[in-house]
């Protein structure tokens, strides 16, 4: 993982922890297309670098960082693989709710331009029940399903990557059914 999305992570980490009002403001450009709500401009311009006003990680990190406002629970480094898709699935198990099942579907078949308000939506899910995850890994998902350029099969292998991990989390055991030395 490149040293930017980490970077930008521990960035969103410091503005949770000592600046409530920049939160409420990343918050708040969700509702707005990405890049183009002003007053976020100071919390994310510094990590665009040089990049065109439309390029697709420019357009990831302000998608992130509004997904992250609302629902500041990053992963903890033992939880790096946590996906979006690990923890709707583990969401999906917990509530045993199959609209998760059809929200995620929906988000799956979700075009650029739509992304990020289904994003919301299951970031809002998640965060009903504090389950964490890895926003660095979504950043660099974002920035390629967000790009009108990237080659169809990256775009498609994102969907299946996080399909994949959609359905292991979902049939993972849980903390009951776990092997222990007093049931195994």
């Amino acid at each position: 993982m490149s040293d930017t999305k980490q970077d930008f992570i521990a960035h969103l980490e410091r503005l949770r922890e000592r600046d409530r009002g920049a939160v409420a403001v990343l918050r708040r450009s969700l509702g707005f297309p990405p890049g183009a709500y002003p007053p976020a401009y100071p919390h994310v311009e510094r990590f665009a670098a040089e990049r065109h006003a439309n390029d697709s990680w420019r357009l990831a990190l302000y998608v992130v960082a509004g997904l992250y406002a609302c629902h500041p629970k990053q992963a903890s480094k033992k939880q790096a693989s946590k996906t979006l898709a690990s923890s709707l699935g583990e969401l999906m198990r917990k509530r045993e709710s199959g609209s998760i099942e059809q929200r995620f579907i929906a988000l799956l078949g979700a075009d650029a331009e739509n992304l990020p308000v289904y994003l919301r939506q299951v970031i809002t899910l998640l965060a009903a029940d504090d389950i964490s995850l890895d926003y660095a890994a979504l950043l660099k998902d974002l920035a390629t399903w967000l790009n009108p350029k990237a080659d169809a099969d990256w775009r498609d292998g994102i969907r299946q990557r996080w399909a994949r991990d959609f359905y292991r989390a979902l049939e993972a055991p849980t903390p009951e059914t776990e092997p222990t030395p007093d049931n195994n």
